[in-house]
């Protein structure tokens, strides 16, 4: 049986994933997550060929115990603490993640781990130089400690890919939602107020575009370059290259939602709303051959999985 390891897989995005490997009796899948931000709603039910532990990746004892005792095949690193307001909040704990990254290189390198997955993020490319945002242009001029951290992830896989022969595969995510991501994130938290008719709140005049890509446009991607072994030691967008406003995005769900919901402008952010976002996601789009999902089916998807409304 070939043992995956999944850390922060009661996430969003993790548990997505778990809960798509699970279902192949060829894998165990393991579940690493403190749930601090994770959910156990999130992780697959009902499997035997699933297992979940309560751990901090951060936390050397807590790892290494997980690590010796399956000897995993692969491990999706996706661990990390996320969401703009709360690393904004929390930048020491931000900058531990470095921590985890080191914990989890180290001890897959001695233990015969064959590929590690690692989750960066759009965050690496700070306000772009050009546009499509493309994987051989990170400019390094965030200053923010989570887009810090993921540019010193992203360094620490390729050297130790370099020193040790450790292969790796980096995934740069663009703004993945879902239904069960949490209401933290732009999409979830303007659904949620738009189905209960408060106000949505849009930080400055809400013309900072984003891509916003589908779940399972994620997963099917992410799973296949690792089923398929592509990309090995390379980097690859996962995102939409659709732009969406954030405006547009709260008149969207308006509208999908038959909401009365009004839209309320506030001061913007001080730091870490970029301005513009827009991935080239052609390595994405030539594996998938299809377009991706638009942003109204997305939120149309969300309204009938999670809420059980149809248009």
């Amino acid at each position: 049986m070939i043992k995956i390891l999944v850390t922060g897989g009661a996430g969003n995005i993790g548990g997505a994933l778990a809960r798509c490997l699970v279902k192949k009796a060829k894998y165990h899948v393991v579940v690493a997550d403190n749930l601090v931000t994770g959910s156990i709603n999130n992780l697959p039910q009902g499997y035997d060929n699933f297992t979940f532990v309560k751990c901090d990746v951060n936390n050397y004892n807590d790892l290494s115990a997980v690590m010796l005792a399956f000897k995993f095949d692969y491990v999706f690193h996706y661990a990390a603490l996320v969401g703009v307001n709360r690393t904004l909040k929390n930048p020491i704990a931000v900058l531990e993640d470095i921590e985890g990254i080191k914990h989890i290189l180290n001890l897959s390198k001695n233990t015969g781990v064959k590929r590690i997955f690692y989750s960066s993020s759009s965050e690496v490319y700070g306000e772009p130089v050009e546009f499509p945002q493309n994987e051989h242009t990170t400019p390094l001029n965030s200053r923010l400690p989570y887009a810090i951290v993921k540019n010193v992830g992203e360094a620490f896989f390729k050297s130790y890919q370099k020193e040790y022969g450790l292969d790796f595969t980096i995934f740069r995510f663009f703004n993945t939602y879902g239904p069960n991501q949490s209401i933290d994130f732009v999409v979830s938290k303007f659904v949620e107020a738009a189905l209960n008719n408060r106000d949505i709140i849009i930080y400055g005049d809400g013309s900072q575009t984003r891509t916003f890509c589908y779940i399972d446009d994620n997963i099917e991607v992410t799973t296949r370059v690792f089923e398929e072994s592509l990309y090995l030691n390379e980097v690859i967008n996962i995102g939409n290259a659709e732009e969406t406003s954030v405006l547009d995005l709260a008149k969207i769900i308006i509208k999908l939602t038959g909401s009365i919901s009004e839209i309320k402008h506030v001061a913007p952010l001080k730091e870490g709303d970029m301005t513009r976002r827009k991935p080239d996601n052609g390595k994405m789009l030539k594996i998938l051959n299809r377009d991706l999902l638009t942003i109204e089916q997305g939120v149309a998807h969300i309204l009938q999985l999670k809420y059980n409304l149809t248009q």
